[in-house]
């Protein structure tokens, strides 16, 4: 490990210490943290740059499809409706797997779940370069939302593990820009590799990215109570708060808590609209602004532009709300009032989009759409972040999955119905007027069922009684 990026102090020798028992290392941790200083090593964020990477190729994975839609939908003559049905076997399998995947994660662990659901990602991602049709296609997007609906609980839980609770909305942020940068990088790249192969063979590009980041996983991430490039100092300031009661806990226990439900409905409202932004404006663009009939490199080559912009907007956005509640935490506001203060002004942000279908110009297009990535990514971060406020570690990536499957089915409806309103009117102001007011929807929601941010009891939580006391 080079010194600097994980803990090397200037009075301990800068190769790996000796491993050490989880109970030794506790006992250092906490004899560390009686005498410790503001610095305590950043080894913790080199994880969480690990978790950044694996969001980028996972959304590279997503993302490949909308960028290639106009030539997909050109070159196989199909129809709204048709791209719809691919995107709702993604969102599916999707579904599915985040109710019983992200249950494995909790069981197996995230260095092992990780490991398993990105090979699985793998194999779906080249599966793409060997299909033809309709449902081809289905097939290979029902293996690829298998498996990608682990990696997002799998990331949750790695943070609530890594991070104290003051850091996880920053590193739910950063996180989730990996899916900016991924879908901006992509119409980049897309364009580079269609002037060497056709189209179908650009999904081995990123299995190959896959396949790097699951190398690199096995090879170096451990727990951090078994990880011996942790220093004991930053151990104990990652566990400076008394960790949660284990215990065996049902899907039943989960939907008795108000927590479980208001982080599924917020989900549910908000998502959509992301994966409306990645499978949809990419052609919207594209058909708005006449470059769909064009060769598969010149239409990405178009595009590349003014997607790459729309996503940087949308990784500061993600960065810039983790930070922002945050820095409001910093300065004495309560954490209910920091995250629904910065939540809100996300969710403002999005109104304007509904704009966009009246074909204001690519440009003023642009920006809205990227305000509202931004905007996405900002509110989904401190979301996300009340889970892990909320939810007890050992159960967080279970609770993750449900919010994530809700989020699943709505966009599954969702993708049904843009394919449906695109044949009948061939206009995107039904999608565009939905995503405007969705995030003040998922937002009230939250307010309402939760309106203080008070951590989930599970040992008060029976099967029986009402859902939401």
């Amino acid at each position: 490990m080079i010194c600097g990026v994980g803990y090397c102090p200037s009075d301990e020798p800068i190769h790996a210490p000796p491993k050490m028992k989880p109970e030794e290392r506790t006992t250092k941790a906490e004899a560390a943290l009686d005498g410790a200083t503001p610095v305590v090593g950043g080894f913790r964020w080199l994880v969480i740059g690990g978790l950044f990477w694996v969001a980028t190729v996972t959304y590279m994975d997503r993302f490949l499809l909308g960028v290639l839609k106009p030539t997909i939908v050109r070159d196989l003559h199909w129809n709204e409706t048709d791209y719809a049905n691919v995107v709702f076997c993604f969102q599916l399998a999707y579904a599915v797997g985040l109710v019983t995947v992200s249950r494995v994660i909790d069981w197996l662990g995230v260095r092992t779940g990780m490991a398993l659901v990105v090979g699985i990602c793998a194999l779906a991602a080249a599966s793409h370069s060997l299909v033809s049709t309709v449902m081809g296609f289905c097939m290979a997007r029902f293996a690829l939302g298998f498996g990608e609906s682990g990696t997002w609980p799998g990331c949750i839980k790695t943070i609530g593990e890594w991070l104290p609770p003051k850091e996880r909305a920053l590193g739910n942020g950063l996180v989730n820009a990996g899916s900016s940068v991924g879908a901006t990088v992509t119409p980049l790249i897309v364009p580079l590799l269609l002037s060497w192969v056709a189209w179908p063979l650009t999904f081995l590009f990123v299995a190959v990215l896959d396949v790097i980041w699951l190398c690199a996983w096995l090879l170096g991430y451990r727990s951090p109570d078994r990880q011996p490039r942790l220093g004991a100092r930053e151990l104990a300031y990652i566990r400076s708060e008394a960790a949660p009661p284990r215990g065996n806990v049902s899907w039943w226990q989960l939907f008795g808590h108000r927590q479980t439900w208001a982080f599924l409905l917020a989900k549910g409202l908000s998502d959509p609209v992301w994966w409306f932004f990645l499978f949809w404006v990419p052609g919207f663009l594209a058909k708005q602004y006449g470059v769909a009939d064009a060769s598969a490199e010149a239409s990405a080559q178009a595009m590349a532009l003014p997607i790459m912009v729309i996503y940087i907007m949308s990784s500061m956005g993600s960065i810039g709300g983790g930070w922002l509640s945050m820095r409001l935490i910093g300065r004495g506001w309560s954490i209910n009032a920091a995250r629904k203060t910065v939540m809100l002004g996300c969710a403002l942000c999005v109104v304007p989009v509904f704009s966009v279908a009246r074909n204001i110009g690519l440009w003023p297009s642009v920006f809205l759409i990227g305000l509202a990535g931004a905007a996405h990514l900002g509110f989904s971060a401190n979301l996300f972040t009340v889970a892990t406020d909320t939810v007890p570690s050992h159960v967080v990536g279970s609770v993750a999955g449900i919010g994530g499957m809700a989020a699943a089915v709505g966009a599954m409806f969702n993708a049904k119905l843009i394919g449906y309103v695109l044949d009948k009117t061939h206009s995107y102001a039904i999608p565009f007027a939905i995503a405007s007011c969705s995030y003040l929807a998922a937002l009230a929601i939250l307010q309402l069922i939760l309106p203080r941010l008070q951590p989930m009891q599970l040992e008060q939580a029976t099967p029986a009684g009402p859902l939401l006391p």
